[in-house]
């Protein structure tokens, strides 16, 4: 590891014990921290996780935040899914305890290259194909992050000269103090987060932080069709590397084709890595087929854009099931595109009301009391050769501890359906 004693006698209370929270609470205890853990939740899986940081001298508090907690410790790390309200973090900020996120306490430590990606929808598609491309062209990588495996989990089996293909979110990027990744890429910029946000400006703003720290040595990698995103890069010391769709590539694959130039792999390498780019799980994946109808799981989608880009690129029309916790989206816009693509929508979840609001007169509704009945529901208002498209456009926090866990519950809900019929 680099910094090997940057932690070493640090006292650090480590905020939310999900799973960036349990690899960063192992590490840094293991690079000679005091670590204490700290989240308001209190549930099986939660005490299972805290029982294990126990046994590596980890101190833990469940189900409550005390601020005896916070007080006198050196360091707070904050997991994404922390509010910045949450008190632990305002009484840090009281106490003048630097916080800083995941991401940072792994890049501290890790002697990986970064190449980092940010941006409203696309990310983990981006993420992962760059980190196959890297793989293809013989380079040691590993892909975590917001994806798979927490940054923190990886930074032990790291080695100078292998690289990090990092997926970042906007809630990553707004306590990160000296993060500076090789390669920084910003694919779009949409409507999103405005639960959190006080406004567009304010989440540009965090999506910007992934360069701040970069130099000359550094690169950006910015979507040239995305205006704003071109004002930002005009702040940017590192040297801008611009992509944009074509005929040949989408606006994903643009992107990695970018990142595979700044590091000298051919486009042979690249194509086959596309070529054996199976999709994302949860991604506008196949969840089955019953009597006819096809099931598609896009768990993932949490915006109305990510929304489109489903109903661009499925077969019509088709059955969506939609809603979850709201996040300020705005579902008017995809208004036009819902009917045209859309024969009758089923909603579930706290934002069933305000997606009723937005789609009425342009689709029958229904609605569900949760995931499995709209399935059921669903398959039963579908014809043979038509599709169910699970398609949220919402957080899953309302029913779910997160949107795998979603994507499986509607899976499983499709193989009850298989078994049944």
């Amino acid at each position: 590891m680099r910094n090997k004693d940057y932690f070493k006698g640090k006292k650090v209370t480590v905020v939310g014990l999900a799973r960036s929270g349990i690899s960063c609470a192992r590490l840094l205890a293991k690079s000679g921290a005091l670590v204490g853990v700290t989240d308001s939740q209190d549930n099986a899986a939660i005490r299972a996780a805290g029982s294990q940081l126990k046994s590596h001298g980890i101190k833990v508090e469940l189900g409550r935040h005390t601020i005896g907690f916070l007080r006198g410790r050196d360091l707070v790390v904050t997991s994404p899914g922390v509010p910045d309200k949450s008190p632990p973090l305002k009484w840090a900020a009281s106490f003048g305890i630097p916080v800083i996120s995941e991401i940072e306490a792994a890049w501290l430590l890790s002697p990986a290259e970064v190449i980092a990606v940010t941006g409203s929808n696309g990310k983990t598609t981006v993420t992962t194909l760059i980190g196959m491309v890297l793989k293809e062209a013989g380079k040691r990588a590993v892909t975590c992050g917001n994806i798979g495996n927490p940054f923190s989990g990886e930074v032990e089996r790291l080695r100078a000269g292998d690289f990090v293909s990092l997926e970042v979110s906007s809630f990553q990027l707004e306590t990160i103090s000296n993060f500076k990744p090789r390669i920084a890429v910003i694919l779009n910029f949409s409507r999103n987060h405005l639960d959190r946000y006080r406004s567009m400006r304010q989440y540009l703003a965090a999506k910007a932080r992934i360069f701040m720290n970069q130099d000359n040595a550094d690169f950006l990698v910015i979507n040239r069709q995305e205006e704003v995103l071109k004002i930002i890069a005009g702040r940017a010391r590192s040297r801008i590397v611009y992509f944009s769709p074509s005929k040949e590539f989408n606006a994903n694959q643009a992107a990695v084709m970018a990142v595979a130039s700044i590091l000298g792999i051919g486009k042979d390498k690249v194509i086959r890595a596309f070529r054996r780019f199976k999709g994302i799980e949860h991604r506008l994946e196949e969840a089955g087929r019953v009597r006819g109808v096809r099931f598609i799981n896009d768990s993932k989608s949490t915006t109305v854009d990510a929304t489109v880009w489903a109903l661009r690129n499925i077969d019509y029309p088709c059955i969506l099931i939609a809603g979850g916790r709201e996040k300020g989206n705005d579902y008017a816009t995809v208004r036009g595109l819902v009917r045209r693509k859309v024969r009758e929508a089923v909603l579930i979840g706290e934002a069933r009301g305000k997606i009723r609001r937005a789609f009425r007169g342009v689709v029958p509704l229904r609605e569900a009391v949760d995931l499995e009945e709209a399935v059921r529901i669903a398959f039963s208002l579908a014809v043979r050769g038509e599709s169910v498209l699970f398609s949220p456009m919402c957080k899953s926090f309302d029913m779910f501890a997160n949107y795998e866990e979603r994507g499986r519950v509607f899976k499983s809900a499709v193989g009850l359906l298989a078994r049944g019929s």
